[in-house]
């Protein structure tokens, strides 16, 4: 006993020595991973002592510390998806750290970082914006088969909803502001419809699978480009040729047969300096609402050149043609719910069968592909040229209905079954002169068309006759140049300035594009062929209906930016000039020889700018401040220059005016990063215009000086605990109103002044986006290669997106102690999103397996509402309903959020 008791003291004893010793020969490795484009850090990226099992991944700040690491020569390896690994040697001393410092990743892509200069990419605790950044990873990780801007949901301010719910028509908003007021860009050149602003997310479906990052910048934003930024920019920096070989293969299935089938290969960068990455997609489904089956395809193509040191050439094209069914004409949604249908959210008015196949009224169809050529240059050690030429072709249009059956249109109830499908095979027949059997409005039986070449024949007109299907053809051909240079006057100046000049023509005309059994359509729209009988269909010359014009617009801008950056301290000022002249062309309401007005008009010109000044201070290693200002003159849209669709030019017209001026505070530290951001903008002097019928006919009125007040707090936040979870969070609450009565002048169709017409809409809130919402999200690694994410959203203050604009909108003043005119505020909502993926390798090739679902609690909710009629509790009809909004006979168009999805995908590396 007396043996085993000394035996066991000499084994602690040894072993404690054994430990101290080996504790003194051990030591730490710290550094912060930072990408060597922007400065900004690289969260998550993979650290391993090389040769052994041994790693961590960098926290919120790109921060890492390897500890027990034995001391002596060691070599770290450094990786990350989308840069090339990285090996480090350092030494490690007994019992002490080795500091690497900042490691700069260099991305695999040629000529990513120059991109990210044209595209204004800020930086963080340095440019002065209130900003969040998407990277790719994370829009791979929890895209699943969500629309593109989904992922930003997250994000203050910003409000996205699917519409109607077809392939490609989310539609997003930040601060309050629709796509119009928001500009968004792909590497730096700006997408908006240069007639009207917007933007169709369906065009650039593909742009989720090649996207490196995502930034949007809320409020004036770092652009120094004199775009429509009153709202925010959404910055998408686009792969670019990889300098690394390989490829991978993707396959997805989700609800409704979602399929997702998508390859993407790279040659790498050649002993010449050339490099080539290729990417091609195809998705199809049947869709989650009722009726919009969707087929679209994919590519991306981006081939480098590094002709020597100073020069490099790159090359890009993206494009996404596709076609989808979609859903319209909300209201009807609300009519089959209450007449018992328990599909309601997902019904759509606009479908039905033909021939055995799905067939709607309301299908897009378009492909809108990009060429982006940039040359960068480096002139000397302080001077950099980055330049961009670019076009854009746009082909395509959506479809809608034409004629009448007895005086109906298609949507009348007498040509639906029972669901609420569209019977477009009886309207066929119909349409064919035979007999159709259930349904009052088939009655009487068609009639053959007495005269003409198709005398004795079935012809369909605008008022009755028949039904078709038309195209509504909104195509472009688009031309731009941006050219930014860059000089480094010291290490405290920067000068940056360049040019911004761009072309578009825009044509649009409605075609015949299914006659349904129908011999041809007579239309007598075009005043220089009036009586014209359409027997083609698609697209074919002649078979236009209805209108025919074409819109021009081109633009000119310079623009400048001053930066001071010094320790501490970065301040930097901008301004931009741009003339926008806007031409229209219309050859079916006027004659070439039409002087008053003219077939063609004048150029019709407007000089714009932009002013804006900012500051960030560091006020240490954790927190920072920053404030910035500006001042926006903004050109109106082409339809506010051109009066209710014709040449004439509104007499009215201005420029708007927008002033904005926000400050914000920043926290960073090891584990736990935060932001908070509070905003004033005031958008004012719009101009609009508004078409009306009374007893003396049909006139205008044009309303001025219209303005609105945006503002708001923000607040972000990232805390890391412990290094395998991440948790994010956000909130913003904002306060959108009217800030005014206000009035127009009414005129007859011969321009004659009538009276003055007022607008009661002082105070009412701002609809089409939620003014407050929170999110809540966490990501665990719960082994190496397993990691799971949950995400909580919750929206209120939801008004509808009423346009006083459109008629009838506040044209009454409120009786007295009823306070403002208001808008119908929808329901609050809240979803639940979740997700799973796991990497791991199968004979020596790399796999990636993802499962997403989306709304896991299948909560029904309403995203959104067209109309503005406020719930009316004396109408105990549809009391039970007055969620949906109700007001006698009347209900709001409204459009459902989708419910439950799911998506998994398998993706294969080589």
């Amino acid at each position: 006993m007396r043996k085993l008791l000394l035996m066991t003291l000499r084994c602690i004893l040894l072993l404690t020595l054994v430990t101290t010793y080996a504790f003194a020969q051990t030591g730490s490795i710290k550094g912060t991973v930072i990408d060597d484009g922007n400065s900004e850090p690289v969260v998550g990226a993979s650290v391993l002592l090389k040769g052994t099992s041994t790693g961590v991944v960098t926290d919120v700040n790109g921060v890492f510390q390897l500890d027990g690491v034995a001391s002596g020569s060691q070599t770290v390896v450094i990786s990350y998806i989308g840069y090339p690994s990285t090996e480090l040697a350092v030494r490690v001393p007994s019992g002490g750290t080795a500091e690497l410092g900042s490691v700069k990743l260099i991305s695999q892509a040629i000529g990513l970082d120059e991109v990210s200069i044209i595209a204004s990419v800020a930086i963080d605790r340095k440019t002065p914006v209130a900003v969040s950044t998407v990277k790719g990873a994370t829009i791979e990780a929890k895209i699943g088969n969500q629309e593109f801007p989904e992922v930003l949901r997250s994000t203050p301010s910003v409000y996205v909803t699917k519409q109607g719910g077809g392939f490609g028509d989310a539609r997003v908003n930040i601060r309050g502001f629709d796509t119009r007021n928001i500009a968004i860009m792909i590497n730096g050149i700006p997408v908006n419809d240069m007639e009207n602003g917007w933007v169709y997310w369906s065009n650039w479906a593909g742009l989720s699978d090649v996207t490196n990052s995502m930034q949007v910048q809320r409020g004036l934003g770092a652009s120094k480009l004199a775009v429509s930024s009153v709202g925010g920019s959404i910055n998408i920096v686009t792969n670019a040729a990889e300098m690394k070989k390989g490829g991978n293969v993707q396959l997805s299935y989700g609800n409704n047969n979602y399929m997702k089938f998508g390859a993407t290969y790279s040659t790498g960068l050649n002993a010449k300096g050339w490099a080539f990455t290729v990417q091609g997609t195809h998705t199809r489904g049947e869709g989650y609402v009722d009726g919009t089956e969707f087929q679209a395809y994919s590519y991306f193509a981006s081939v480098a050149k590094k002709i020597n040191a100073n020069h490099s050439l790159l090359l890009t094209a993206v494009g996404a043609p596709q076609w989808h069914h979609q859903r319209s004409f909300a209201s009807t949604i609300i009519d089959y719910k209450l007449n018992g249908g328990d599909r309601y959210y997902k019904y759509n008015s606009s479908w039905g069968y033909l021939d055995g196949e799905e067939f709607t009224m309301a299908k897009n169809f378009y492909h809108k592909p990009k060429v982006f050529l940039n040359h960068f240059w480096t002139i000397s050690d302080k001077t950099e040229l980055a330049t961009s030429v670019y076009a854009s072709y746009g082909r395509g249009g959506g479809t809608g209905d034409a004629g009448r059956i007895n005086g109906s249109n298609v949507f009348s109830n007498d040509f639906k079954d029972a669901y609420g499908i569209i019977r477009f095979d009886d309207i066929k027949t119909w349409n064919q002169g035979g007999a159709v059997a259930n349904g009052s409005r088939f009655t009487p039986q068609n009639t053959p068309y007495p005269t003409g070449p198709f005398a004795g024949q079935y012809v369909g007109q605008s008022a009755s006759n028949g039904i078709i299907r038309r195209s509504s053809m909104n195509e472009h051909n688009w031309y731009g140049i941006l050219s930014n240079l860059t000089h480094h006057f010291n290490e405290d100046f920067t000068f940056s300035g360049g040019i911004d000049a761009r072309y578009y023509k825009g044509l649009h005309y409605r075609r015949v594009e299914d006659l349904l059994g129908l011999a041809a359509y007579r239309d007598v729209t075009n005043v220089n062929d009036p009586d014209r009988f359409i027997s083609s269909e698609g697209r074919a010359d002649g078979n236009e209906i209805a209108y025919n014009n074409d819109g021009l617009s081109n633009w000119i801008g310079l623009f400048g930016q001053l930066e001071y950056s010094h320790n501490n301290l970065s301040v930097f000022a901008s301004g931009s000039y741009s003339n926008q002249g806007f031409k229209r062309v219309d050859y079916f309401l006027y004659t070439p020889d039409a002087t008053n007005p003219p077939q063609e008009t004048e150029w019709q010109n407007f000089a714009g700018g932009t002013v804006k000044i900012g500051a960030n201070y560091n006020i240490n290693a954790y927190h920072n401040v920053f404030v910035n200002g500006g001042y926006f003159s903004q050109q109106p849209l082409f339809n506010a220059v051109f009066v209710n669709n014709t040449n004439v030019v509104s007499p009215t017209v201005e420029n708007q005016d927008i002033t904005s001026i926000e400050a914000g505070y920043g926290f960073r530290s090891t584990r736990f990063n935060a932001n908070v951001n509070v905003y004033n903008t005031v958008w004012g002097n719009r101009q609009f215009s508004r078409t009306y019928t009374d007893a003396n006919g049909t006139g205008s009125a044009l309303f001025t000086d219209v303005a609105q007040l945006h503002r708001g707090l923000e607040i972000d936040f990232r805390y890391s605990p412990i290094t395998p979870l991440s948790i994010t969070g956000s909130a913003s609450f904002g306060n959108w109103r009217y800030t005014d009565d206000f009035s127009g002048n009414r005129y007859d169709a011969d321009n004659n002044y009538i009276d003055t017409k007022m607008i009661y809409a002082k105070d009412a809130k701002v609809g089409d986006a939620a003014q407050t919402t929170i999110s809540l999200g966490a990501e665990y690694d719960i082994l190496r290669n397993l990691s799971v994410y949950a995400s909580y959203y919750y929206a209120d203050k939801l008004y509808a997106a009423f346009n006083v604009a459109s008629g009838g909108a506040f044209d009454n003043a409120p009786a007295p102690g009823e306070g403002a005119n208001q808008a119908w505020q929808l329901p609050s909502y809240s979803l639940v999103d979740g997700g799973v993926s796991y990497r791991f390798k199968l004979g020596g090739t790399n796999l990636t397996w993802r499962f997403n679902m989306n709304n896991i609690l299948d909560e029904i909710y309403i995203s959104e509402s067209t109309t503005n009629i406020l719930y009316d509790p004396a109408n105990t009809t549809d009391a039970a309903n007055g969620s949906v909004g109700t007001k006698g006979s009347k209900r709001n168009q409204v459009y459902y959020g989708m419910g439950r999805t799911w998506n998994t995908s398998l993706k294969i590396s080589f």
